[in-house]
């Protein structure tokens, strides 16, 4: 049997769909063939928000990707779960979520400054509302351009001066073999990073049992209870993968009521304002059997505290 993954054709995208490729074959013997899938996300140059205000928040790097499993021009789809709406296809199922790679952003700057080292008016590039307005709430007088491309791209503008520093996922320099490049690994205390960033999504048809067996063992429980209560959150503010949210869960162990050991997940979240007003931040503590529910309490609590009016939605 040949197992047709669907995936974007960055450099990025087939390197993670080949990591999920070999290990299927590894596990299983299969064979395993990539499709490559053109999105509307790649074929444009236009800001990202502004595809959020067209399509409503439809992911625009993983609606072509998604038709391609649903039609069954092939088996699989592998996302980065950051691109995946939270809200999900009924012909389609999450089969596995894989052990996810560090979450945090990455600075990767001239001269090999770090973010508060960088000179007063300096050039930040970033892609992401989320990045520019925690960014902008550091203070540092640093001046944030919208930038679009793959890793090369944004890395070469760096490269040539054009502009001074670029923040992206660390996880993509890992799995680009490419951390030497990066000149600060960003602390979430002050910057949060994308719900779901650093892991990845295999998306197979609902009906396909065959596939799903294929990739259940692919499955990280830890990983799937941190990304559910960060999504949670996500979809309870009603905000758009492009919107100025950042989440993290980490799952630890802490002490039950009767002093015995058990895993306890913790869930920060922050709804930052564009220009760098004062943001939101708080967190909350749950069981990772119950991450759902730890997002949407939280989110919750970020409602009452008037999140709606900085993610322009109505409260």
């Amino acid at each position: 049997m040949t197992l047709r993954i669907g995936t974007r054709a960055s450099t990025l995208a087939t390197t993670q769909s080949e990591l999920v490729a070999a290990r299927l074959s590894e596990l299983h013997g299969v064979d395993v063939e990539l499709v490559s899938i053109s999105t509307q996300g790649d074929r444009s140059d236009a800001p990202l928000d502004s595809f959020a205000k067209e399509q409503h928040s439809v992911g625009v790097f993983v609606g072509a990707l998604r038709e391609a499993v649903a039609s069954g021009e092939v088996d699989l789809a592998v996302h980065s779960l950051k691109d995946l709406p939270t809200t999900a296809d009924p012909r389609l199922t999450l089969a596995a979520i894989p052990q996810r790679e560090d979450p945090r952003d990455v600075l990767v700057a001239r001269d090999r400054l770090t973010l508060g080292e960088l000179p007063q008016g300096a050039r930040v590039g970033t892609g992401s509302p989320r990045r520019t307005a925690q960014i902008n709430a550091l203070g540092l007088g640093v001046e944030v351009v919208g930038i679009r491309g793959n890793v090369d791209t944004r890395l070469g503008r760096v490269a040539s001066g054009d502009i001074d520093a670029v923040v992206i996922a660390y996880a993509a320099l890992v799995r680009l073999r490419r951390t030497a490049e990066a000149t600060e690994v960003l602390d979430p205390l002050q910057i949060l990073p994308a719900p779901g960033q650093g892991a990845l999504a295999c998306e197979c048809r609902a009906d396909d049992v065959a596939t799903t067996h294929l990739l259940d063992v692919l499955d990280d429980p830890d990983t799937r209870a941190a990304v559910t209560a960060e999504r949670s959150l996500l979809a309870t503010l009603e905000a758009g993968c492009s919107a100025p949210v950042g989440a993290l869960a980490e799952i630890a162990w802490g002490t039950g009521p009767n002093d015995e050991a058990s895993e306890e997940l913790w869930l920060r979240a922050v709804v930052a304002d564009i220009t760098g007003a004062p943001s939101i931040r708080l967190s909350a503590t749950g069981s990772p059997s119950d991450a759902a529910a730890v997002g949407e309490r939280l989110a919750a609590e970020m409602l009452a505290e008037g999140a709606a009016s900085l993610i322009g939605v109505a409260s």
